[in-house]
């Protein structure tokens, strides 16, 4: 319907230009699309800014980022808007306004401009220098959260695999244990193939959402099990790809305990969320997980509660487990001393 409406007005354009003759009928077209050129601009104009006034605090920026390298990523993308929407706003407004100055009248000869070096240079080298800046700055914070964390940091692994995250802390040896694909449900169960011939793992923690301390950074170690997943975290302003067989790291310090964080956004439910950020199959849209920032007490607290994921699969080497006999010899024991 809406093909054969736009073709029969079209048609009817054509009679009434061979009716009132082809080049009067054309300048008067040239006349009104001109106009609309600058009624296309102005409401153009006026609904970005109403679509921003419409939405800006459905966006997470009121929230403002819960990690203390967030606030300088923040602060990068307002001045990357700020050049380019005043870029934006002038080439726009330059654009629409000439269709309209310099549309075609009656004795008027149009005047061509192919060259002119110093305009060309102006134009080529102040966007230059401004991206160069940008750039720079992108790749300076870029070096600085892949680098080296500060001194007292923890380290999470978080592993990716279709179409969940899963999460590895380091026991009180604060060293994370080998991993070896080759060790992949070995024994049944180690979906994350971590190497149990390695001391170091025996201590390790597995589960399934991340615990942090606030006010410390964190270096996260990143892997995927089987395509590229992305770590995204979009309340602390990071993202990160998980690559098969290639770890990757990134490091951020959180400022605002999920409890802070639901007094902040009114919102009792609130928790901060890990999203995968790389389309990796068709349950990608409920690839989620769960970030629990809390304080240090709490964190430490949280950790002594958890079994290391070696003793789950060897509860014969637990030490904090009683052996069935002793266990059995305690239960007899205690009922011939009741009264």
């Amino acid at each position: 319907m809406i093909f054969v409406i736009i073709f029969q007005i079209s048609k009817t354009s054509e009679y009434v230009s061979v009716l009132k003759g082809e080049e009067k009928s054309r300048k008067q077209n040239n006349k009104i699309n001109a106009f609309l050129m600058v009624i296309f601009l102005v409401l153009g104009l006026f609904g970005a800014w109403y679509c921003n006034e419409l939405y800006y605090k459905k966006t997470l920026f009121p929230q403002g980022s819960a990690s203390l390298e967030g606030k300088e990523i923040d602060s990068m993308l307002l001045i990357t808007i700020a050049i380019t929407g005043v870029v934006f706003v002038i080439t726009q407004v330059l654009l629409f306004w000439f269709s309209f100055k310099y549309q075609e009248k009656e004795g008027k000869q149009a005047f061509y401009f192919p060259h002119n070096t110093k305009l060309e240079l102006l134009w080529t080298t102040v966007p230059a220098i401004f991206l160069t800046v940008l750039v720079v700055f992108g790749l300076k914070f870029w070096f600085k959260i892949t680098g080296d964390p500060p001194t007292g940091h923890h380290v999470v692994e978080i592993t990716g695999s279709q179409f969940k995250w899963d999460m590895r802390y380091p026991g009180k040896d604060g060293v994370l244990g080998k991993v070896n694909f080759k060790k992949y449900n070995s024994p049944v169960g180690n979906t994350l193939g971590v190497d149990f011939e390695d001391d170091k793992s025996w201590d390790d923690i597995h589960s399934q959402e991340m615990h942090l301390p606030v006010d410390k950074p964190v270096k996260l170690v990143i892997h995927a099990m089987d395509v590229i997943h992305n770590v995204g975290l979009s309340h602390f302003r990071m993202k990160m790809d998980a690559v098969p067989g290639i770890p990757t790291t990134m490091w951020f310090t959180p400022t605002i305990t999920t409890a802070d964080m639901k007094k902040k956004t009114g919102n009792p439910n609130f928790v901060y969320e890990i999203s995968c950020d790389q389309m990796c199959g068709k349950g990608h849209f409920s690839m989620r997980g769960v970030i629990i920032v809390e304080t240090e007490a709490e964190y430490k607290k949280w950790l002594s509660e958890q079994t290391p994921e070696y003793f789950g699969f060897y509860p014969d080497k637990n030490p904090n487990k009683a052996a069935p006999d002793t266990a059995a010899k305690a239960t007899v024991t205690t009922a011939a001393l009741a009264p």
